[in-house]
């Protein structure tokens, strides 16, 4: 079983700071598979909010500066005092989640361009060819002087043709459902 290079560079992260994450370090010992490394969480989206009061390093958000992203959102204010100081919690608690995911070190990882498999052998699965083309190409025909392709219709006779949609049906009229309605003189509503 072999590792992406995320799980490597996660692995050899961890292996170079054992202090900030004793359970990655203790995952990675010689004898532990890469299912045992990767069972046990190292993180948790409780341990990345943080506290629910602000550290000193950061600044509180006053209740201007909320009114203020509000109105730049064209977001309704809050109705009352307690809805804004749960605003400011929210916002609070968002924040210290973009921090921790910002404090991530990046370095040697390629940013994704995409989220799909971008190796030789899947990009060569997904490429169309002409091969791939050959027995549509060999049903159209060329028309008129400038030699357009036209593609060649074929009648399909399927099962599902053949069913006669209204067997089932207790009256009929030609081709359709009789439905009988109720009317108010016949007791109906």
């Amino acid at each position: 079983m072999s590792l992406c290079t995320y799980c490597r560079l996660a692995i050899r992260q961890a292996a170079r700071h054992p202090q900030a994450r004793p359970c990655a370090a203790a995952a990675l010992s010689t004898k532990a598979s890469p299912h045992d490394m990767l069972s046990e969480p190292t993180w948790s989206v409780r341990s990345l909010r943080g506290p629910s009061t602000p550290s000193p390093e950061q600044q509180p958000i006053t209740p201007p500066q909320l009114h203020h992203l509000l109105r730049l959102a064209a977001l309704p204010q809050p109705a009352s005092a307690d809805e804004e100081a749960a605003m400011i919690t929210t916002l609070q608690n968002q924040l210290q989640f973009v921090r921790a995911v910002q404090r991530v070190d990046t370095a040697g990882v390629e940013p994704l361009s995409a989220i799909r498999d971008e190796t030789d052998e899947a990009v060569r699965a997904n490429t169309v060819g002409l091969e791939d083309l050959r027995e549509v190409l060999n049903r159209e025909a060329r028309v008129g002087h400038y030699k357009r392709p036209r593609r060649v219709k074929e009648k399909v006779e399927a099962e599902a043709e053949q069913w006669d949609a209204l067997s089932t049906a207790s009256r009929k009229a030609g081709k359709y459902f009789v439905v009988e309605s109720r009317t108010k003189e016949n007791g109906g509503s």
